[in-house]
This record gives structure tokens, sequence and C-alpha cells, in this order.
């Protein structure tokens, strides 16, 4: 009897990890999604204006700090027309500048819960 038990928990562990090795992980792709991860693939290389924190923008001269945290308080944006509203000439100028750099998804609360976007804790 403590053999037949032992073969069949044998049997039982093989076929659970002959299992995880045949089944692909895309069968569990979608049930376990990260909305984050999601959001940054969908932006690409652009900066996500509804969706990005200030310290994206210090790869553009002019912008980071001040324009920077205009842009992330008066989101979110419908467009890319939008944002520049209320700005002085200098700052359409400067956001004009970069305009191809920047794009637009709706917001998504993973990436904007609390004052993340302005203090994203990285102080490097």
């Amino acid at each position: 009897m403590k053999r037949l038990v032992s073969w069949l928990t044998g049997v039982l562990v093989m076929t659970g990890l002959l299992m995880a090795v045949i089944l692909p992980q895309a069968a569990f792709a979608g049930e376990f999604d990260n909305v984050a991860d999601n959001k940054i693939a969908l932006r690409g290389e652009k900066v996500d204006l509804n969706n990005s924190s200030v310290r994206a923008f210090r790869k553009f001269p002019g912008m980071y700090p001040t324009l920077a945290g205009k842009i992330i308080v008066d989101g979110p944006y419908n467009s890319l027309n939008e944002v520049t509203a209320g700005f002085s000439a200098k700052e359409k100028e400067v956001f004009d500048k970069y305009k191809d750099n920047f794009t637009i998804t709706d917001p998504a609360i993973a990436l904007n819960e609390g004052f993340d976007r302005i203090n994203d804790g990285q102080y490097r």
C-alpha cells in the first residue's frame, strides 16, 4: 500500500512539472495584467502627459521642473492642443519645440494615485 501511494505521488508530481513546462504562460496572459506596465508600453518612448511624473521631462531643456510641474498639475488632457492653454509665449515656444516627444493616453489610477507625479521619490 505504501508503495502504491508513493508511486501515485511521484506520478502526480511529475505530471505537474510536465504541465508547467508544456503549457505556455500565454494561457494566463490578461488574467494577471499589470496596468502600469501596459500603460508604459502603450506610450513607447514618448512622455505620456496624463501618466508621467515630472522627472520624465528632465531630458527636455527648459521644461524641467517649472513647466513640467505646470503641465502635470493642469492635466488630464484630451489632446496635445489643450496643454498650452494658459502658457506664456515663451512656454508655448518651449513646449512646441518638443511636442513630437509627447503623447496623450487615458489617465490610469495606477500611475496617478497620490502625489507621485509631482514627487515620485527619485532623487538622483
